[in-house]
Order: structure tokens, then C-alpha cells, then sequence
């Protein structure tokens, strides 16, 4: 089968599976995402030499408890978006530092928790507003996701001159890198105005949010690629990798989404 096909049907399976497992209920939401840990858990210690029983374990129990056995409790959340937000930052040191060739083993459970567990757990409290469960939050995130990324490549492999992180990522560059954030504002643009009806601030705020550390996040995952010296995370999505490869952008972002939307809540 053409490459270009096989791409294009694998993603299209996975928009359908993620879109409609959103739509459909909380319940089929959260198994989805569910499933999207184990595997990005899985993947995560392929790349890191990491032997997979226990962060699996660590993993499934972690969602079970912080994501399908929902709490809403405001401090519980905070707690554990304040602890990504730490890990974070300390994975954003790590991409720009020259350590590429050795992560310690105590060093390679903190990044799984902060940067795999953590994050996806967080990701499953997007949609909450309260006890409600709006879906068109969270499918609207993944829209200017997708339309940063594809804008991004477009731009960059038109006119893009200027590497934007060479060492790490070749192909990325600073024109396609605007690019994608100018489209991904014109997405929030129309989301605000023809699907969630919020004020445009807001979805012009998210657009930049996800935009700038969706980057980072995929910048990240690509120099844990390097050192592990694969091209992609997994092989479940035919001409695309793996699931952590689909998810890198969104799951870096998610602690920062949901940070600006408690802020949101308190203004």
C-alpha cells in the first residue's frame, strides 16, 4: 500500500477512535485514555531501557485512582498539576542541555511519572467543568494541536530556512514554528466563535499555550528518541509510530491548560 495512504487511513482511524470516544461518554473517554497510558507507558520504557511490569503497574493504578475514581477536589488537582509543572521544567532543562548519552535510573521514573502517568492523568480533567462533562473542551484542544502541527510542516517545508533546534530536530524551523502558532490562534479564533462559544481570549490563550509547549513537548520526546537512537516511539500507528509520537505535544501541555483554566476559574 502507497505510504502516503497508509498514513492518512491510520490517522484517520485514530482521529475517528479518539473524537468518538470523546463524544460518546465519559466512561468510553476515560478507557480510551486509559488505554493511552498503558501503551504510552510501554513505549516510554522501550525508549529509555526501563523493564515495563512496574511503571505499568505504577501506571494503571495511578489512573484508577486520580482519573476514573474522580475526587473533584481542587487541591488533589493543583497538587498533582504542581508536581508536573515541576518535573516539567526540569525536562525542559534536560532538552537543552548537553546530557544526551546517560539517564540514571531513579532519573528515568521521574520523567515516566512527570512526563507520561502525570500529565495524561491531568489530561482526563480538561474536559471536567466541575462534575459536567464537556467534551468540545478537550476535542477543541486536539483540533489546534493537529492544525499546529500540520500548518508547522507545511509552512517550514515551504519556507523555512532557520532551524529552530537543529541537534535535535532537523527538519523543525522557526518559520514553521510561527506558522503553526499563527494558524493555531486562527483555530482557536473559530473555535470560540462556531463550537464552544467562550469569549476569544480564551481560545486565543489556549492556542498560544498548546502551541508553544506542544513544541517543547515534541522537542522532548525527539531528544529521548536520539539517545535511545530510534525514529519513533512505537510501531501501532502505521506511518506514524507510536501513540506517544500521536500524543508528546498535547500531554506536555496539559498541566499548563489546566493550570490556565483553574486560574480562569479564580479570576
Amino acid at each position: 500500500m502507497n505510504e502516503t495512504l497508509t498514513r492518512s487511513l491510520s490517522g484517520l482511524v485514530y482521529i475517528i477512535l479518539l473524537v468518538g470516544a470523546t463524544l460518546i461518554s465519559p466512561e468510553s473517554f476515560l478507557l480510551l485514555f486509559g488505554t493511552f497510558l498503558v501503551i504510552c507507558t510501554a513505549e516510554f520504557c522501550d525508549l529509555v531501557n526501563l523493564k515495563k511490569t512496574q511503571p505499568i503497574v505504577i501506571a494503571i493504578i495511578g489512573f484508577i485512582l486520580f482519573a476514573y475514581f474522580k475526587t473533584y477536589s481542587k487541591a488533589n488537582d493543583l497538587l498533582l498539576a504542581g508536581a508536573t509543572l515541576f518535573i516539567s521544567i526540569r525536562l525542559i532543562f534536560f532538552l537543552f542541555s548537553d546530557k544526551r548519552q546517560h539517564i540514571d535510573k531513579q532519573s528515568k521514573y521521574v520523567y515516566l511519572i512527570g512526563y507520561i502517568i502525570l500529565p495524561i492523568i491531568i489530561l482526563t480533567k480538561i474536559p471536567y467543568v466541575g462534575n459536567i462533562f464537556k467534551p468540545e473542551i478537550l476535542i477543541s484542544i486536539f483540533i489546534i494541536i493537529w492544525t499546529n502541527d500540520t500548518f508547522a510542516y507545511l509552512v517550514g517545508k515551504s519556507i523555512g530556512k532557520t532551524k529552530l533546534y537543529e541537534k535535535i530536530s532537523p527538519k523543525k524551523t522557526i518559520e514553521g514554528f510561527i506558522g503553526g502558532l499563527i494558524f493555531a490562534v486562527i483555530a482557536g479564533i473559530l473555535i470560540a466563535i462556531y463550537y464552544t462559544k467562550q469569549p476569544l481570549y480564551i481560545w486565543i490563550s489556549l492556542a498560544l499555550i498548546t502551541g508553544i509547549f506542544g513544541t517543547l513537548g515534541d522537542l522532548i520526546e525527539s531528544k529521548f528518541k536520539r539517545i535511545a537512537g530510534v525514529k519513533d516511539s512505537g510501531k501501532i500507528m502505521p506511518g506514524h509510530g507510536g501513540i506517544l509520537d500521536r500524543l508528546d505535544s498535547i500531554i506536555f501541555a496539559s498541566p499548563f491548560i489546566f493550570l490556565f483554566y483553574q486560574i480562569l476559574n479564580y479570576a
